[in-house]
């Protein structure tokens, strides 16, 4: 795909617009304190909070291997932004309450708090290895081969270059640059995203417009517009059915949204619960719109009959055909936007679950505010390096969308069932989480090895229950009452504000319509 010189001029204008900004926001608002690297000084407002958790979530996993999978399995795929939503909302009413009013940097931290140190620590380490060497490096191997494929850059220079472009604002400056910077990253990401749906289907209708695109790829492409995929398609593995509804994806998107450093690290920051709960009501708005922008160019190379490789091309592919000389630079600036944005809190998310879950914790408790900061920036830095490290070697993965969520699937049950239990049941036991933590791995890997067949979703929900039946189990076993460090829930706690209300209730709505109208 070629560039104009305007497109090249939008493109490093963008990029000298977010370092500037990130290295002045990183100057001017340092504070040299551990809550001012990782938690903004609690400064966010809730349009910040929403804005940067979108930008957070939306990668090059989603832009690139989200349009992977809707071109070749359709607009189902889209449920994870859909009810993605849904969760953010219940995550904001009956979890954020609790997690603000304990204070915590980290969900290691409410885990140690809730359980005890072994929990804590069982869990830092999961989220620890998982953000490197699952995340970073597949945001950074997805990104550098967008780059390979539409500029030509040589995948190793585009894997350096993008940690470089993230670590150099991301690093010093801590979350308070990562999140305001994603503001602005934000209106590229859904600005150049909008506009590459636009002329794809603009160029499907043979010029008359998006909507008669819509309407036409609609046509000639029906089965790639159905939420509820039948058990005898060729991706129900992937997406089996209503189960999508009402089983293993919950668990997903609640460990995700829910219980997830680098997700609900921005919502900690908040200057108060309204705050934290009106942005991510905020997000959820932006959540549905998201299939726009990440599933249907990819339902759209499909109606093109695009010959690709493999899925995962479909979005260059859209670029380099039908978006003109001109805009290719604003196109490609969202996805770079994309792509810095997770890299900058993935790395922000792991420095702090190992400076206040680990290293504070285990290695020099009376650390100084100045040596956590410091501590923050170093495992910032070394954690990309280390992906930039891993990342070549993640290939051959077909979607790599789907590739990712089934790997953390196998986390996902057991982190899931530890906080829910904890948060919402008073009996739970410290040994019984430490015992969920210890099966989680081996009975997915066992259920899967037994049952190979059985959609991946279908096997973290069923992974998921039986987790819950053994702390259950040991809880029982071990106490006939509440245990000591039960949530103490506080007058009016789960108490939400009209703002919040009505648009939960919007929320519900718009998915009701859209999973009439595609079901």
């Amino acid at each position: 795909m070629q560039f104009s010189i305007i497109d090249f001029i939008v493109f490093f204008g963008y990029c000298f617009i977010i370092l500037g900004l990130g290295l002045f926001i990183a100057k001017r608002k340092a504070t040299g304190d551990s809550e001012g690297y990782f938690l903004a000084s609690k400064s966010l407002p809730w349009w910040a909070i929403g804005t940067s958790l979108l930008a957070a979530n939306i990668s090059a996993e989603q832009m690139i291997g989200m349009a992977g999978s809707g071109f070749a399995i359709g607009l189902a795929i889209a449920s994870y932004e859909w009810m993605g939503a849904l969760t953010l909302i219940l995550v904001a009413k009956f979890m954020m309450p609790i997690f603000l009013d304990k204070g915590i940097y980290s969900m290691p931290q409410f885990l140690g708090l809730r359980y005890d140190e072994r929990v804590r620590a069982i869990l830092a380490i999961f989220w620890l290895l998982v953000y490197i060497f699952v995340n970073l490096t597949s945001i950074l191997y997805l990104g550098a081969l967008t780059m390979e494929t539409i500029l030509g850059f040589p995948l190793t220079y585009g894997i350096l270059g993008l940690a470089a472009f993230a670590a150099i604002y991301s690093v010093y400056g801590g979350l308070k640059a990562v999140a305001w910077t994603d503001v602005v990253q934000v209106s590229f990401l859904v600005g150049g995203g909008l506009l590459t749906t636009w002329l794809a289907l603009n160029a499907f209708s043979g010029g008359n417009g998006a909507i008669a695109g819509f309407v036409d790829l609609f046509r000639e492409a029906p089965g790639h517009f159905e939420m509820i995929l039948d058990s005898s398609h060729e991706f129900y593995y992937e997406l089996p059915g209503i189960s999508v509804l009402i089983g293993g994806l919950w668990v997903a998107n609640i460990s995700y949204f829910g219980c997830n450093q680098y997700i609900i690290q921005r919502a900690l920051a908040a200057k108060s619960v309204s705050e934290a709960q009106n942005g991510l009501m905020f997000a959820g708005y932006l959540k549905l719109l998201m299939p726009l922008i990440v599933v249907l160019p990819g339902i759209a190379a499909f109606g093109f009959g695009a010959d690709l490789a493999r899925p995962d091309a479909a979005y260059p592919w859209l670029l380099g055909e039908f978006v003109p000389i001109g805009l290719r630079g604003l196109a490609f600036a969202a996805l770079i936007a994309a792509i810095a944005s997770s890299l900058a809190s993935m790395t922000n998310s792991t420095s702090t679950i190992f400076t206040m879950d680990i290293y504070k914790v285990h290695f020099n408790k009376a650390a100084s505010e100045k040596n956590l900061v410091l501590t923050g920036r170093t495992v910032s830095f070394l954690a990309l390096l280390v992906a930039v490290l891993v990342a070549p070697q993640v290939e051959n993965f077909g979607q790599a969308f789907q590739f990712i969520q089934e790997f953390t699937g196998f986390v996902s049950p057991g982190v899931v069932a530890i906080f829910l239990m904890g948060l919402f049941w008073k009996r739970a036991t410290a040994n019984s989480a430490v015992w969920a933590a210890i099966f989680t791995l081996p009975s997915a890997f066992l259920l899967r090895w037994l049952f190979p067949a059985l959609p991946f979703l279908d096997r973290m929900g069923v992974v998921f229950l039986f987790l819950c039946a053994i702390m259950i189990a040991v809880s029982l076993y071990e106490t006939s009452g509440k245990d000591p460090k039960a949530i103490e829930y506080k007058t009016n706690m789960f108490r939400t504000g009209t703002t919040f209300n009505v648009g939960a209730i919007g929320i519900c709505a718009i998915l009701s319509v859209l999973y009439i109208l595609f079901w």
